[in-house]
């Protein structure tokens, strides 16, 4: 069992919270993950953030490491581990999600998801704690029906370039699955579509990200194939508000753990999405057409009627709003690294 080195000393763990909650989450430096954390920790939370930082990133948590309810534990959710404190609440956003990061080390992505969502299973069942899986709509590989809804199987090649991804996270489902089933484990299971925001990595290797980067630089824009493929995008406040009421509903009208797809109906080809960035960023930079990598789906778009009726929830950030606050936020950390990289030089 490891022993977790903690960088937040002054965490107090009965410092008054919210209904005295003590919510962990793994994989809290990510980009969703650090996210949710503040909405935690503004909701009034005690959180516990545990991370590698393989893929989070310390500046996206900084800011809260003074604040007597928050933790951070460096860690590989991989390892067996535990928690000193009672633990109300757990989420598990532990994985890369962007196939240049996740495609590096595919044992330990697939590591991550399955043996890494084990260990945190054990531990809400120790602590009696509600978990949630933030699976993903990679579940559904290139799918053959559109919009993609929780009843489908899915269309995934169990030995390309993205299985350790898509399949770690459909092996994690089984597991969240059965230990709901088999051990009275209280979990939830979202599938999560494309997201973009705030405390994105400019290094992330999406296609909200790449475009914003390549277009703020004076980079050609890069689109894979010839960009009639689509992809439904859905901002990190809607997808906030959908996880926390997908964690915090006791009643799902059937199986408490079955899958939720969480994200924005609303379909854009990347050649519009590439459009829109130019337009909106000012630049004047062309696009460039690249051969389309093996297995990237060639439409994407959720059907959230299941998220409608169980959580009340739909999506209320148009594109181009959402892009506004992103376009914002990359530009102010473009120029943070660029002085940071002066300062070093």
């Amino acid at each position: 069992m490891a022993e977790l080195q903690i960088y937040s000393p002054r965490f107090i763990a009965d410092q008054p919270g919210r209904n005295g909650r003590t919510v962990l989450v793994a994989g809290g430096a990510g980009f969703i993950g650090s996210n949710l954390v503040a909405r935690l920790l503004s909701d009034g939370d005690r959180v516990i953030c545990v991370d590698n930082l393989e893929t989070g990133r310390q500046e996206n948590i900084a800011e809260f490491l003074d604040n007597p309810r928050f933790a951070f534990f460096l860690h590989d959710v991989i390892e067996p581990f535990d928690i000193e404190c009672p633990v109300d609440r757990i989420y598990n956003l532990a994985c890369p999600g962007s196939p240049p990061k996740y495609q590096r080390d595919p044992v330990h992505t697939f590591k991550t998801s399955v043996i890494g969502g084990l260990n945190l299973l054990e531990l809400a069942q120790k602590k009696d704690a509600r978990i949630l899986q933030s699976s993903t709509s990679e579940v559904y590989g290139d799918p053959d029906i559109s919009p993609q809804n929780e009843a489908y199987w899915g269309f995934v090649n169990t030995v390309g370039p993205r299985a350790c991804y898509d399949e770690g996270k459909r092996g994690a489902e089984t597991l969240f699955h059965e230990m709901h089933e088999r051990e009275g484990v209280d979990t939830r299971i979202a599938r999560i579509f494309n997201t973009y925001g705030p405390n994105m990595d400019p290094e992330d290797g999406r296609v909200i990200s790449n475009f914003i980067v390549q277009a703020l630089t004076g980079n050609d824009l890069t689109v894979y194939g010839d960009g009639s493929q689509t992809r439904s995008f859905c901002y990190i406040t809607d997808m906030l508000d959908g996880l926390i009421a997908l964690m915090e509903t006791e009643d799902c009208h059937g199986s408490i753990d079955d899958p939720v797809n969480l994200g924005n109906p609303g379909e854009f080809t990347v050649c519009d999405l590439a459009e829109i960035v130019l337009e909106m960023t000012g630049s004047e930079c062309d696009i460039s057409y690249r051969d389309l990598p093996q297995d990237d789906p060639r439409q994407r778009r959720p059907d959230i009627t299941r998220a409608g009726r169980l959580l009340g929830w739909a999506p209320k950030v148009p594109l181009r709003e959402g892009l506004v606050a992103t376009i914002e936020y990359f530009r102010d950390e473009l120029g943070r690294q660029q002085r940071l990289s002066g300062q070093v030089a």
